[in-house]
């Protein structure tokens, strides 16, 4: 374990802040990982795991804590994602990654050059990022401070953000502000994607966040859903709308055959996104 007061720890404080912020960050979603794998760790443990000293042990911890995604009591980090605690976007970021990729690709196709599309905060959302140059010009509207960093320098992606009460633990703006932003726009596309489908109604665990969502919903003149197939097995708090109230709504090519067949018979408009060897 290396002590905070050692030379060693001093020569770490002395590298270039790009570097050591890119650590930090890794250690922190390595910590993130390693208690929502085991549920509950102790503090003292993680020292020993990651080889940090207990004060830093207690910063990443803290800042995990601030992010929604950890509890700290008494010595002990346990994980806090549930049906009414949305994760941090440091996890979700890195859950069913392959598949997101997936359905991102199948959105693609919804954009045409020209347009304006509302991109919400979600990490499938996200995904889309890397491929909007292909689809230039295009207008993008976004309450992502992640999506605002990663479209900021694309050469003719014009890029709308919107401001309003900024949180942590999903990297966003929200509230009333950022409400009023959305209704006074009027975009072709909405890209969206929520926490739980249950009973072919989607659901998310944050009302906040729910608002958001709606005010992009209405102001676009059509709308697409983003799920993986994990969204079919969870369970969220707070309503938002039915499926067939989505233009398209695109999953991956693990979406149990159950519930395509349900979703097409209801004449949902389904695309099950598939990765490169299956088309092929």
């Amino acid at each position: 374990m290396t002590d905070k007061t050692s030379p060693i720890t001093y020569l770490q404080d002395e590298l270039p802040s790009d570097s050591r912020q890119s650590r930090q960050i890794a250690r922190r979603q390595m910590i993130a990982e390693a208690v929502m794998a085991e549920n509950s760790i102790r503090i003292e443990d993680l020292t020993e795991r990651f080889g940090i000293s207990l004060m830093t042990a207690h910063r990443d911890v803290d800042e995990l804590v601030s992010r929604g995604l950890l509890r700290k009591t008494r010595g002990i980090v346990t994980a806090t994602a549930t049906s009414l605690i949305e994760s941090s976007d440091v996890y979700r970021a890195n859950r069913q990654a392959s598949e997101k990729k997936m359905i991102a690709t199948a959105a693609m196709q919804f954009i045409e050059p020209g347009q304006a599309i509302f991109l919400d905060d979600s990490t499938t959302v996200l995904q889309m990022a890397s491929q909007l140059p292909a689809k230039v010009p295009v207008t993008a509207i976004t309450n992502s401070l992640t999506l605002m960093n990663a479209l900021k320098d694309m050469h003719d992606v014009n890029l709308l953000a919107l401001g309003g009460q900024y949180y942590n633990w999903c990297n966003a703006f929200m509230g009333r502000m950022t409400i009023n932003e959305i209704n006074r726009l009027r975009a072709d596309v909405a890209f969206i994607s929520m926490s739980a489908i249950i009973d072919d109604v989607v659901f998310h665990q944050s009302p906040e966040l729910v608002d958001i969502k709606r005010a992009m919903f209405n102001s676009a003149a059509k709308r697409v859903l983003l799920m993986d197939h994990t969204k079919f097995e969870r369970r969220a708090l707070h309503s938002f709308a039915t499926l067939d109230e989505f233009d398209v709504v695109i999953v991956d090519e693990k979406t149990p055959a159950t519930h395509l067949e349900r979703m097409q018979s209801k004449n949902i408009n389904v695309v099950v996104a598939r990765s490169d060897k299956e088309r092929a």
